[in-house]
């Protein structure tokens, strides 16, 4: 199946969460988190797309599948992650679940989870209301806590599938009961039509339909085509429709007699006239109800085919059992230098993260505004609100998510990230997730992409050039030959239009200093660098400037390897620009400080002065990455290219004389860098001393130095304070559900590596930084980028004790062995004790950490 054109048609493609979107958010205040709600997701059919526990869908989401679960207590059946919202806790939006991906086949030809769900009554109430009482200066109040899965008192339920085909998906859910008692379980399989004729939007007479026929739900769909669903076993079958429950939620007529909630109304409150007595409808479950004994465990199996005639289950465990050998033979492959069991698990789990975080994206942006011609008008508010100026952007894509349930929209910044370990896995994958944010459904006719769906106008990082860069070349290593040149040249020309952009929109004097934008650093600042300052002042970031200059050497890259002449040429002369005016020593916006051997922002006034903001951060540890080796071998086939930056190099010495060692050839490598030797090894002793950013677990985003003494600027008759806080958020600012001021990030170690590596190709051995600080020992880059790399992936791999760091010391994890193999992506790391925090399941750029654990990297 694995070359098959059709190979992805089915896929993990529901969301965690779709209630609480901006693309469901039809209100006139632009509070997306109170205009759809987890009390209202069981009622409303959705406009944008469907979610579900576990669940698959076509690539069009046109047919969905899910598992929804009942232990005969819960309040309501469990057909969805349950989770607060940004307002509801202490530290924002948080799922307060247990799962777990544990393994996914490239193609979804085969996939497995985990998902914990306890034998009593889900505590909502407490989660909510305790969390609600917690501050900021606390943790947050987890699942685990509430004593819900004392005495394990929980059912462990595997959801796993199988495709025999492409459009033939076999489903096995396996439910463990791991409690010292027999215990009540319903499982409703679930299969539903995702509602597109409630809008106006289709031809009511096309309405897609399934019915019961022998026993087999029979499915009818004018774009997909038919499909069958059976059951194994002595079933009954529930219907309803996937139609909003008008009555429930706005208290008007419904417009169909039973609704999306009416299977949840008959089995919780046996409501029979919830359901379609015609066993026809929208949506249709098997209904299996079974007690299951202390330590058993029972099995369902489900198969969703457009094969129409045949024992569905004839070759069933069969299917399964080939399908899990050529996912394991694929990994074996892949993981064939990695000896260690423990990071081969860490790692799979990680990939598993990956493949399973892929979600239809739909929403087009002029139909959100406008409204549907099905429904009632938008208030009139919303035509200048939230992403009103991107009426060009229509999405009906498959796209990698950060996270389904926190973060359940794609982020153009993660996205070239994620794209670094799915490229491993599917080449073609990763290449179509940018060419897809460089299409003319996303990107704006000035080049402009957009950032993340709470604000397509905001700016992230211009990390694309590398990451298509990197795609290319991990494709090209890959398949030993030439380099997919067709996609580098499909790309060029919209990333030329995005770097354009940038230049024009966030250099504002043109003086080749940048500043503005939200960077992926949203509170790391003294102030909110998304937003013009109150008194006209401008900033000079040196991050955005080091960001602009990384991007332009990927840039040149890529031109040099198209054998694109003029904007090769053009990419290296602005790039020595960028330099220059870097390292304009004794300039008032010299971004540089010779006394503290840094790089500082420096606020410029309207008149002309300028003040160093002193603040050491990672901010200014990030002119590290905008470095680059060629060798003679990039440029003699590029001769034209070679001879033009000669010309530039000889006509303007005062920019020549900015760059890194272009005429010093090492062996045959020649270096482009903000950094020469001398400042090189000057940041690399803040970044490795244990009081500023050196942490057991990694380098931190804000130096130590303010644990004990914040860091105080007086601005506008006030004092702004900023101080090293090395867990989650103790403050509001910037939406309060993440912290750059103390946490070890990912994505900025990851290139902080990345960089180190690609200096010490040009520097080589003879290179050495002091470490440990003080020590007097000497050692390489590289051995400082592998000590780096050990910490980061020391956080997921167990210690002598058996007890995972990002767990934070919970023994079930150490000691439990139905918990033990389990792992956690985070979103962040506790800069002190490498605890995890934030979303729990961000594989999107912590599924780095896949990448980290390849031998040699």
């Amino acid at each position: 199946m694995k070359d098959h054109p059709n190979r992805l048609k089915w896929g993990p493609y529901l969301t965690d969460r779709q209630w609480g979107t901006v693309r469901e958010d039809y209100s006139a205040d632009g509070d997306a988190w109170n205009a759809t709600t987890h009390d209202q997701a069981r009622s409303k059919a959705w406009r944008w797309g469907e979610e579900g526990i576990g669940g698959i869908s076509d690539d069009q989401q046109h047919l969905c599948f899910a598992p929804a679960f009942w232990n005969g207590q819960d309040p309501i059946l469990k057909e969805r992650f349950f989770g607060l919202t940004n307002g509801e806790g202490n530290h924002g939006e948080d799922v307060k679940e247990l799962y777990y991906y544990l393994d996914s086949a490239p193609d979804h030809s085969y996939m497995r989870m985990l998902y914990k769900y306890p034998q009593t009554a889900f505590p909502y109430t407490e989660l909510l209301a305790e969390n609600r009482r917690r501050t900021r200066l606390d943790l947050e109040f987890e699942l685990l806590e509430t004593g819900i899965f004392d005495e394990n008192r929980y059912f462990d339920i595997f959801i796993e599938y199988a495709k025999a085909d492409t459009e033939d998906v076999l489903v096995r859910i396996t439910a463990c009961n791991r409690g010292p008692d027999a215990a009540p379980l319903t499982v409703l399989p679930t299969v539903w039509l995702r509602n597109t004729w409630s809008f106006g939007t289709d031809d009511l007479s096309a309405k897609p339909s399934m019915a019961l026929t022998d026993g087999v739900v029979k499915i009818k769909h004018n774009a997909l085509g038919a499909y069958s669903f059976f059951a194994d076993g002595n079933a009954d079958w529930l219907f309803c429709e996937n139609e909003t429950n008008r009555q429930r939620l706005y208290k008007v007529p419904n417009t169909s007699p039973s609704c999306k909630d009416g299977m949840n109304d008959f089995i919780v409150r046996g409501d029979h006239t919830a359901l379609n007595a015609e066993k026809a409808g929208t949506k249709a479950a098997a209904l299996f109800q079974t007690v299951i004994p202390a330590g058993g465990e029972v099995v369902f199996r489900l198969r969703l085919t457009k094969k129409k005639s045949g024992h569905a289950f004839a070759d069933f465990d069969k299917i399964f059992t080939q399908r899990k050998a050529e996912n394991d033979a694929f990994y074996a492959d892949l993981q064939r230098g990695i000896q260690d069991l423990e990071a081969r698990n860490v790692q799979r789990q990680a990939y598993a993260g990956m493949l399973w975080s892929k979600q239809f994206y739909a929403y087009d942006v002029a139909r959100w505004l406008d409204g549907d011609p099905g429904e009632p008008p938008p208030p009139p508010e919303r035509l200048t609100a939230r992403n009103s100026t991107w009426r060009g952007l229509a999405s009906n894509y498959i796209l990698s998510m950060p996270d389904k349930w926190e973060y359940p929209w794609f982020a153009a910044w993660d996205l070239a990230f994620h794209c670094l370990p799915l490229v491993r896995l599917d080449p073609a994958f990763a290449k179509q997730q940018m060419e897809t944010l460089f299409s003319k459904n996303f990107q704006r006719p000035d080049g402009q992409i957009p950032a993340y769906e709470w604000n397509f106008d905001d700016l992230n990082p211009p990390v694309k050039a590398w990451a298509i860069w990197q795609i290319f070349m991990h494709d090209r290593e890959k398949t030993r030959g030439p380099g997919d040149h067709d996609f580098l040249r499909r790309v060029f020309k919209p990333l030329t239009d995005n770097y354009l952009w940038w230049i024009k929109q966030k250099d504002d004097d043109g003086n080749d200093l940048f500043g503005g934008g939200f960077l992926g650093l949203d509170n790391i600042g003294i102030f909110d660098r998304s937003k013009p300052l109150d008194s006209g002042e401008m900033l000079d970031q040196a991050d955005a400037t080091a960001w602009v200059a990384f991007s332009a050497l990927y840039m040149f890259r890529i031109a040099v390897e198209l054998g694109e002449q003029a904007l090769a040429a053009q990419f290296f002369e602005h790039f020595l620009r960028i330099a220059a005016a870097v390292g304009q020593t004794g300039a008032d916006h010299d971004l540089w400080d010779d006394d503290d051997e840094f790089f500082y922002d420096h606020l410029r006034f309207p008149d002309g002065a300028s003040q160093k903001l002193d603040v050491r951060s990672i901010v200014g540890l990030i002119p590290m990455f905008a470095v680059l080796t060629l060798t003679d071998q990039d440029l003699d086939k590029a001769e034209e290219i070679k001879n033009r930056i000669e010309i530039i190099l000889a006509e303007k010495p005062h920019l020549a004389q900015m760059i890194s060692r272009w005429h010093d050839v090492q062996g045959d490598s020649r270096l482009l860098s903000l950094l020469r030797g001398h400042r090189t090894k000057a940041l690399l002793r803040l970044m490795l001393d244990p009081q500023e950013f050196w942490s057991d677990h990694g380098v931190r985003s804000l130096s130590r130095r303010y644990l004990d003494h914040p860091y105080t600027m007086h601005h506008d008759d006030a004092d702004l304070t900023i101080n090293y806080v090395p867990g989650d958020s103790e403050s509001g600012m910037f939406g309060g559900n993440s912290n750059w001021r103390g946490p070890i990030w990912m994505p900025l170690n990851f290139l902080l590596i990345e960089s180190l590596r690609e200096f010490y190709r040009y520097y080589g051995p003879d290179f050495l930084v002091e470490y440990p600080v003080n020590s007097g020992e000497q050692v390489t880059l590289n051995q400082i980028a592998d000590e780096l790399s050990h910490r980061l992936t020391s956080l997921f791999l167990p210690n002598a004790q058996g007890e995972r760091i990002i767990h934070g010391g919970d023994a079930r994890y150490a000691q439990d062995p139905h918990f033990r193999d389990l792992v956690l992506f985070y979103e962040y790391f506790h800069g002190d004790n490498g605890r995890g925090l934030g979303a729990a399941h961000q594989t999107g750029w912590t599924g780095l950490v896949a990448v980290l654990l390849e031998t040699g990297h």
